[in-house]
């Protein structure tokens, strides 16, 4: 079995998982990129990206470049690896045309979909947000284009009715890292020959922005259950009470039974049952299972509830 040398290219979770996986396999890697360290967490601490805690952890060269535009030394570098393959996976920079072609066999990718739907920044975020029953991972090959390079695998995954963005993130971490294996073990043995992606059902899957978070109430329960999944964990749905915000942690939908209750104004408490806060909506009702004030620690609904009289009052 051929071994392949591999240059790596990521920053986020996602990325971390891949390599954590590619580490395991009979490859080896050469040397990883990922972004410089950055202030996170709530006391703006500068911090290595997870990539990089996994690539110094394994004594792998590691390489942080600002920017790859014009970058010679950045290029010799990843052409010193002598890298038969450069994996990039949630890197967050643009990957400039002698980067891509760096290694023999050129650049491959892990993207978060079942290409061609769902190219761009947040494709697990907007098959919650369309209901997809079903979502995936794609192994790439890389071009110019955004997300439309020749498909070289893919794996689906059904999405549960239950299912948050962050859930949905592991599951593809995993099987993307499991997707990459084969990918190179494909490639190392001649036997993965990439295919052009079709045209049809093509869709692009933009960033998600905070301003997508409010919950307007005049909408279906359906599609507020999938905001409220989609955005958590970030940056989360929210509504207005006692003019203050409350974060929607989690949600489901609750069949309406006819009452008189399900013509209420949307928004509007119907009601507080099994430990739920029911909340009238376009069409249908939501069922608050999990909710956040400002500054406080997530608590049920039945805890939110306790401390306020609910019933009747509006929310948003």
């Amino acid at each position: 079995m051929t071994t392949l040398r591999v240059a790596f290219a990521g920053t986020p979770e996602f990325a971390r998982v891949a390599l954590a996986g590619l580490l395991r396999s009979r490859h080896q890697v050469a040397g990883v990129l990922t972004r410089p360290d950055r202030p996170r967490g709530r006391g703006r601490r500068i911090q290595a990206s997870p990539v990089k805690q996994t690539a110094v952890a394994a004594h792998l060269p590691v390489l942080q470049p600002e920017t790859l535009r014009g970058d010679a030394a950045v290029l010799a570098a990843l052409q010193g690896w002598a890298a038969d393959v450069l994996v990039v996976v949630a890197y967050g920079l643009i990957l400039p045309q002698p980067v891509l072609e760096a290694a023999p066999l050129g650049s491959i990718n892990i993207h978060a979909s079942l290409l061609p739907r769902w190219r761009g920044a947040a494709p697990i975020q907007r098959a919650l947000l369309a209901g997809d029953p079903t979502t995936g991972i794609t192994i790439m090959r890389m071009e110019a284009g955004l997300d439309t390079g020749p498909i070289l695998l893919q794996r689906s995954v059904e999405i549960g009715p239950a299912d948050t963005s962050g859930e949905l993130h592991d599951v593809l971490a995993r099987l993307g890292a499991e997707a990459l294996i084969g990918a190179l073990d494909g490639l190392a043995d001649g036997r993965l020959q990439a295919h052009p992606q079709p045209d049809e059902g093509a869709s692009y899957a933009a960033k998600i922005a905070k301003s997508e978070a409010l919950i307007h109430w005049a909408k279906s329960a359906i599609d507020i259950d999938r905001q409220v999944r989609a955005l958590n964990p970030w940056p989360v749905a929210e509504t207005r009470f006692e003019d203050e915000q409350l974060r929607i942690l989690r949600a489901q939908v609750e069949p309406v039974d006819g009452g008189a209750n399900s013509a209420a104004e949307p928004g509007t408490v119907i009601a507080i049952r099994d430990a739920r806060i029911l909340v009238q909506c376009g069409q249908g009702q939501l069922a608050l299972t999990d909710v956040q004030r400002p500054g406080r620690k997530p608590i049920t609904a039945a805890e939110f509830a306790r401390s306020h009289a609910l019933p009747g009052r509006r929310l948003g």
